[in-house]
């Protein structure tokens, strides 16, 4: 297949990219990192997770977030809702889109959010009647497509599986999340395959990390196979909570380099992008994972 003419990045950095910060960011730093996104051209951005404060304290301040943000018109500005009770809350929001998390692998599932994957759909479903009926669309995240930190290879088949199953259930795109950066791009290539066998291609997205830096070149083979929605973090904010030390997401800088390169339209303005980049970076103290943002800010 050819590239697509054009893709939709989904930004995660302001939910995936600061969930894990051990030290609280300020509302007001978080809705002003949202506002310098949709400002840089960025259509999609996951703003906040509706997650207990137990688990997330990072994301308490989620209300705050979803209802302080300047919405800009054209932008779809997302929550994460892992149960009916987050749905609940984000709908008190006005939230428009929101997302449940599923894993490919059981070990992972079972650690990550107690239960079997089995059970997990179980519990997105009363999610996503409810999202129906208030007439709000739900995006469905699969974990550990290319490799799981407890069970290694994951096989492709169980990653169509939990796909199809959040599809019929009524997701309406799908983001394929390689979850501790192990994946190739052979394997990408091959797992995206099995998967399209039984999603449109159309309905699904790439969610690659970076941990072993293969994220850009996992990326370009499922492009070369059609897949136009990437989700990218700026300036590759969001560590890998398996690997110590790893770097997560892949930085939205260099997907949009990446994407000029190759001629694809992507309506961002990676000169605005890289400058939100280091600007979040100095304001939480974090480096810059994004070489792009580096090296033009070295300029």
């Amino acid at each position: 297949m050819a590239f697509p003419p054009s893709v939709r990045l989904v930004e995660v950095g302001p939910r995936d990219g600061l969930q894990n910060e051990p030290e609280a960011i300020a509302t007001e730093t978080k809705l002003e990192l949202i506002d310098r996104l949709g400002a840089a051209g960025l259509a999609h951005i996951e703003a906040a997770s509706f997650v207990s404060p137990k688990w997330v304290p990072q994301m308490a301040d989620h209300h705050e977030v979803m209802t302080g943000l300047r919405r800009r018109e054209g932008i779809v500005y997302s929550a994460l809702t892992p149960n009916l009770k987050g749905l609940e809350a984000a709908l008190e929001c006005g939230v428009e889109e929101v997302a449940v998390f599923g894993a490919a692998s059981e070990t992972f599932s079972r650690k990550n959010i107690n239960c079997s994957v089995a059970e997990s759909l179980e519990r997105f479903a009363p999610v996503l009647e409810r999202a129906r009926e208030a007439n709000v669309r739900v995006r469905g995240y699969v974990s550990c497509v290319l490799g799981c930190p407890y069970e290694g290879e994951i096989a492709s088949a169980k990653v169509a599986e939990v796909a199809k199953a959040l599809h019929d259930m009524g997701c309406y795109e799908i983001s394929l999340g390689d979850t501790i950066g192990t994946g190739t791009p052979l394997k990408a290539k091959r797992m995206l395959e099995a998967v399209a066998r039984d999603v449109p291609l159309t309905r699904l997205a790439a969610h690659f990390h970076d941990t072993y830096g293969q994220a850009l070149a996992n990326l370009y083979a499922v492009l070369e196979e059609g897949v136009a929605v990437i989700d990218s973090s700026v300036a590759g904010l969001g560590g890998c909570p398996y690997a110590k030390g790893a770097s997560g997401n892949v930085a939205s800088e260099d997907v949009v380099y990446l994407l000029n390169g190759l001629g694809i339209q992507s309506g961002i303005d990676l000169d605005q992008l890289a400058a939100t980049g280091h600007w979040i970076t100095q304001a939480i103290g974090r480096p810059n994972r994004s070489k792009v943002g580096v090296a033009l800010a070295a300029k």
